[in-house]
């Protein structure tokens, strides 16, 4: 039998909260990766931070909009490992996107790449989310759904990382996050109307929604911490505090190394800040 399936058990809640999500975590990406662009000799840490908060802001997303996941007259439940293994892929293969076109710059093969393999790692964590769910049924896709999700993803990505080397004044940045917020959220909706769940076994009469709730909280809590965490360093760099205009970026050179950090006559305000 096939049971009837809605993502928007707690009505608009959900999917608003998962857009603001991702654009929190791409926003937060975006900064950071403009931070790498001006200081070379950290690059790794901001591009390392960019990637996680990329990454935590897709998975936060996917889970949040997970809430609202239901399937009439089944129980929904969720494998630990299955999820926490998926918050790994996100961050891994944003990782992988985020430096290639950190140290190898953005050109249209390099950038088509990062892509590819960010999009596809971002497709892998929603279905390897999906694949966690655990209820009296089995879950079935279809497969042109599929694809077009893949696809989305793929595109998304391979935008935020266009975005990530080319777009550095901070009100640009801001309205190119809400634009990989929808791209990325509509990703998961395009997959999730590839679902249909087949009831096997006796069903259950309603849906435990305390005890998911309670456990998509718990999983949510540490990815939440990380990108709070995250935000708090970029809004308390200085450069965000003297804003775009105060300091030039490095020029940014596709396909190479970024030139040498300015000299102390011409950045005296950049030393005093040495952590980040």
């Amino acid at each position: 039998m096939t049971a009837s399936v809605s993502n928007f058990y707690y009505g608009a809640a959900t999917p608003v909260a998962a857009y603001l999500m991702a654009c929190l975590g791409a926003a937060l990406g975006l900064r950071c990766t403009t931070r790498s662009l001006r200081r070379p000799h950290r690059r790794a840490r901001w591009l390392a931070l960019g990637a996680v908060s990329i990454g935590c802001g897709i998975w936060t997303m996917h889970f949040i909009a997970m809430i609202g996941f239901s399937v009439q007259g089944a129980l929904v439940g969720y494998d630990a490992t299955k999820t926490v293994l998926s918050l790994a892929v996100a961050i891994t293969v944003v990782a992988i996107g985020v430096f290639l076109v950190g140290y190898r710059g953005g050109s249209p093969v390099n950038l088509g790449l990062a892509g590819t393999v960010t999009g596809l790692g971002v497709a892998a964590m929603h279905y390897l989310g999906m694949a966690a769910i655990h209820t009296n049924g089995g879950l079935h896709y279809d497969m042109p759904t599929v694809a077009l999700s893949v696809a989305i993803a793929v595109g998304a990505a391979t935008a935020a990382l266009w975005a990530a080397v080319s777009i550095h004044r901070l009100w640009s940045s801001l309205g190119a996050s809400l634009v990989m917020g929808v791209a990325v959220t509509g990703m998961h909706y395009t997959g999730m109307a590839a679902v249909s769940v087949h009831l096997t076994g006796h069903s259950a009469t309603a849906q435990s929604s305390t005890s998911l709730l309670s456990f998509l909280l718990l999983m949510l809590a540490g990815p939440l911490a990380v990108l709070l965490v995250a935000a708090v360093i970029v809004m308390f760099d200085p450069d965000m505090m003297l804003g775009d205009d105060q300091e030039a970026l490095i020029p940014y050179r596709t396909g190479a190394d970024f030139p040498a950090q300015p000299s102390a006559q011409s950045s005296p305000s950049a030393q005093p800040y040495s952590s980040w």
